[in-house]
């Protein structure tokens, strides 16, 4: 895993890959049998976070993911201050900082002819939202998880997870060299939407409803922005964000329905819904440059699967997924990763208080992230006229501003606990 002195993928040898940790009990790339307190199956948002954790508590963790370092992926980009807060609560703020990427402190949404503008409030004395390119941020998730410990197998695809009287107890694994198995006490399942781990320890799917849209996304230059903007018609969404290299993402959304016809007439399509939702932002974007392919997805799920059992937890998308529209994916996957390690806490070693406390993960996991999902369904119905007519009233009305603004980011009354300092929370 490697990157240049840019952050760019691949072109330098700065290493952040760890071997064995050298503790007692640690396992082996060869499969050796000796048996880790954590498997953690995926290194990104849920993964890394996750085995940071567990390892800076003093488990023996292993991370397991198919890709290598750095690798780009699909996303929103977008970390909401709930998220920047526990990345400051965890010492890397200042990490993500320091990749270029410009700190966003201020935000716009217009619904048809409704603009409200305005900013959450603090997180724990935290302003602002990133939205760093996911080549340099799960770089330094990766990174920070070996730097507290953790052994970090890249190139390595989990084929299947080992259950013994019912409970998960290890994961078979496969590289280009060979293949072995892993054994622990608990499997965590942080590997994405179609989680292989989910898959195999049948978690079922307790909550589901319809894609409700699909979406395309393109990197420019030359379209310079400072702030989160959000821009919608009915039947249309534009999100526009700053990210790194002095390129802007801008991500235009449609209903699923019409996913195939706008696949098949790219960009046009692309340009065409940034048109109707944002016509003076298309306007800017003819004057600037667009950087690589349109990329985009048709399969924008909207599920909760269950979130633990004997001897597994799932975190971060295989475990909850919904439309990327709140751009909540990834702060949504910090927030499961300090849930699941704070109910842990020291009750890993025991089998029943082990058990006990990954139920208890189960039921928080769910109450934490109820609201941000119906609030995800009813924007992703973009029904931009309902909301437009709702809100010209209040539009100028400094408190709902506030509100509207706060709930934009997730923020609220619930608290969820922090590992490492119980006195302590972070708005769920």
């Amino acid at each position: 895993m490697t990157a240049s002195a840019t952050g760019r993928p691949g072109s330098g040898s700065s290493s952040v890959t760890a071997s064995a940790t050298g503790r007692p009990g640690s396992g082996s790339s060869s499969g050796s049998g000796v048996g880790y307190d954590v498997i953690v199956v995926g290194a990104r948002c849920g993964g890394a976070p996750a085995a940071m954790l567990l390892a800076r508590a003093g488990y023996r963790v292993l991370i397991l993911d198919r890709a290598r370092f750095p690798r780009d992926t699909l996303s929103t980009l977008y970390i909401h201050q709930p998220g920047t807060a526990l990345l400051d609560r965890w010492g890397l703020l200042d990490q993500v900082a320091a990749t270029g990427c410009p700190p966003i402190t201020s935000a716009m949404h217009r619904m048809g002819q409704v603009a409200v503008e305005g900013a959450p409030t603090p997180v724990h004395g935290i302003h602002a939202a990133y939205a760093p390119r996911r080549y340099l941020l799960d770089t330094l998730l990766a990174k920070a998880a070996t730097d507290a410990g953790a052994e970090f197998r890249e190139g390595c695809r989990v084929t299947d997870v080992v259950v013994e009287d019912g409970r998960a107890v290890g994961v078979r694994w496969h590289t280009a060299s060979g293949s072995g198995t892993d054994r622990a006490a608990l499997v965590v399942g942080a590997d994405g939407m179609r989680s292989v781990v989910a898959d195999a320890v049948r978690a079922e799917t307790v909550r589901e409803h319809p894609p409700l849209t699909c979406v395309y996304y393109g990197y420019w230059e030359g379209v310079p922005v400072t702030r989160f903007e959000a821009h919608a018609v009915r039947g249309r969404w534009v999100g526009c964000l700053p990210t790194n290299d002095g390129r802007t993402l801008l991500a235009v959304y449609f209903p699923q329905a019409e996913f195939e016809a706008v696949r098949r007439d790219l960009p046009d399509a692309y340009l065409g819904g940034l048109a109707a939702a944002a016509p003076e932002l298309y306007e800017r974007a003819l004057a600037g440059t667009r950087v690589g392919p349109l990329r985009g997805s048709g399969t924008q799920r909207n599920f909760f699967r269950r979130a633990a059992g004997p001897g597994w937890a799932l975190v971060g998308d295989a475990g909850h997924h919904k439309d990327s529209i709140t751009a909540d994916g990834i702060t949504a996957a910090f927030q499961q990763a300090a849930l699941l390690a704070a109910r842990l806490g020291a009750d890993l070693p025991d089998p029943a208080r082990r058990q006990a406390a990954l139920e208890r993960y189960a039921l928080d996991r769910d109450r934490m992230l109820a609201a941000r999902y119906s609030d995800t369904l009813a924007l992703a119905r973009l029904r931009a006229d309902r909301v437009e007519a709702r809100i010209a009233g209040l539009a100028h009305d400094p408190a709902w501003v506030q509100a509207f603004f706060d709930r934009a980011a997730g923020t609220g009354p619930d608290l969820v606990p922090v590992p490492g300092n119980r006195s302590e929370e972070v708005p769920a």
